[in-house]
């Protein structure tokens, strides 16, 4: 009983100090509800910590993209387009032998002969009285960018053919028809025969003796020595470099010729011949143009191929190709922006050498820069954090506008275009050239 009444009294007491307690914690959180906090709640974040987060991320966003490899270039895109045709049909026919020949790098080749042909210095070429002006031949014109592309997909075929298990080995050549099985070694070789003696006989038929040699030059240049030293010494770039120049010599010759004095003789032989319409195609005076084209394109592959294989450079090596980005990153990069400096002189003797206007030297300046700009940040940051990518995609802008810029601004051309707008009279032209 008293055992019955002590537990009851203490089940009292519990209860009784419960509910002290619930009323004192009622009373504390009365009080912190009445009194204002300082405290953030812990998802929320400081305006300026917030800035700081967007702005690194959005800095390793930028970095990661400009590390980001190349897109595919166009064969391996055609390639791909011819596998998933169907078999023995024209589109899959089509595209493969297209994917043998490197359109894009083909069409970058013609558009470097072109731009020579039209920047030769042809007297009264946008003349008012047009239908007596003597001019550039549109059909010769037409011959040049033919054989120029067909001798060019017969080199780069040959190249194809030369390495198939090595370009199995790299991403950015996996993809090539050969490694991939589209098309037989023999009919791959048979095409290549075909477009070089093509290729040289339209040149040699359409154009002269001179611009098809340097083509066939250009075929043996690249696909037997070229490729033969990839795998021997990193001068294989400058032998490259040699190829990339020999076009805008074609197309100077392809000009040339049309205000050639030179006249075949009868006792002489072909091969008398043949030197003597070389020599005053290639080396008198009025070939220096020619030339310094030809160099523009010798010093501007520097900076763009080291460019492109930087970000590929562990894949030459374990394919065995020996490239200076792969030996000797720090060299490359010099290399690139020493070379990158030569357009600036190039560019001044073009203007000096009577071939553009002077404001051609103001229009190139920026583009100039830009490439110099890129081949520093190369060099000084020896390729890392995008400096490879953007010096990759300023050289190849970089081309295309130096040679449309001389196009443009080519000797007399805007004044002639100017006068022919408003209807005065043409001065003579010899005060033009």
């Amino acid at each position: 009983m008293e055992a019955a009444q002590a537990e009851g009294e203490d089940a009292v007491g519990m209860a009784a100090s419960s509910t002290q307690e619930r009323k004192a914690q009622s009373r504390t959180a009365s009080i912190a509800t009445a009194i204002p906090s300082t405290a953030l709640p812990i998802t929320e974040e400081p305006p300026h910590r917030r800035r700081k987060r967007l702005k690194e991320e959005a800095k390793a966003a930028e970095e990661a993209a400009v590390d980001a490899p190349l897109p595919l270039d166009a064969s391996a895109q055609l390639s791909e387009a011819a596998s998933a045709a169907p078999a023995r049909s024209l589109r899959r026919t089509i595209n493969t032998y297209l994917s043998l020949s490197k359109p894009r790098l083909a069409f970058l080749i013609v558009l470097t002969s072109t731009a020579a042909y039209s920047i030769y210095p042809v007297p009264a070429l946008l003349s008012t009285t047009a239908t007596a002006a003597p001019s550039l031949s549109t059909l010769t014109l037409a011959f040049l960018t033919t054989g120029t592309f067909l001798t060019v997909a017969s080199a780069n075929t040959l190249n194809m053919l030369f390495e198939p298990s090595h370009d199995a080995k790299m991403s950015r050549t996996r993809n090539r028809p050969l490694v991939r099985g589209l098309i037989s070694k023999r009919s791959a070789l048979l095409f290549a025969i075909a477009t070089g003696v093509l290729g040289t006989g339209t040149l040699w038929y359409g154009v002269n003796p001179t611009t098809s040699l340097l083509g066939a030059s250009n075929i043996v240049l690249y696909s037997f020595i070229y490729t033969g030293l990839k795998r021997l010494h990193p001068i294989n770039t400058w032998i490259g470099a040699i190829v990339g120049a020999i076009p805008p010599l074609m197309g100077w010759c392809a000009a040339a010729s049309q205000y050639s004095t030179f006249a075949p003789s009868s006792s002489a032989t072909a091969l008398q011949n043949l030197w003597a319409e070389s020599r005053e195609l290639l080396f008198t005076e009025q070939a220096i143009g020619g030339w310094l084209l030809a160099a523009l394109l010798f010093a501007w592959q520097f900076p763009h191929f080291f460019a492109l294989s930087h970000a590929i450079r562990h894949e030459y090596a374990a394919a065995g190709y020996k490239m200076l980005t792969s030996t000797n990153i720090p060299m490359a990069a010099r290399v690139s922006f020493r070379y990158s400096l030569l357009m600036f002189p190039i560019c001044i003797l073009l203007t000096t050498e009577g071939l553009t206007d002077p404001v051609f030297v103001l229009a190139s300046t920026g583009v100039n820069a830009w490439m110099v700009k890129e081949a520093w940040g190369f060099w000084r940051k020896n390729g890392e954090q995008g400096s490879a990518r953007r010096l990759f995609w300023a050289s190849v802008w970089h081309l295309p506008g130096v040679l449309v810029l001389a196009m443009v601004f080519k000797k007399g051309l805007v004044g002639r275009v100017w006068r022919g707008a408003v209807g005065e009279e043409e001065d003579e032209w010899e005060e033009d050239v």
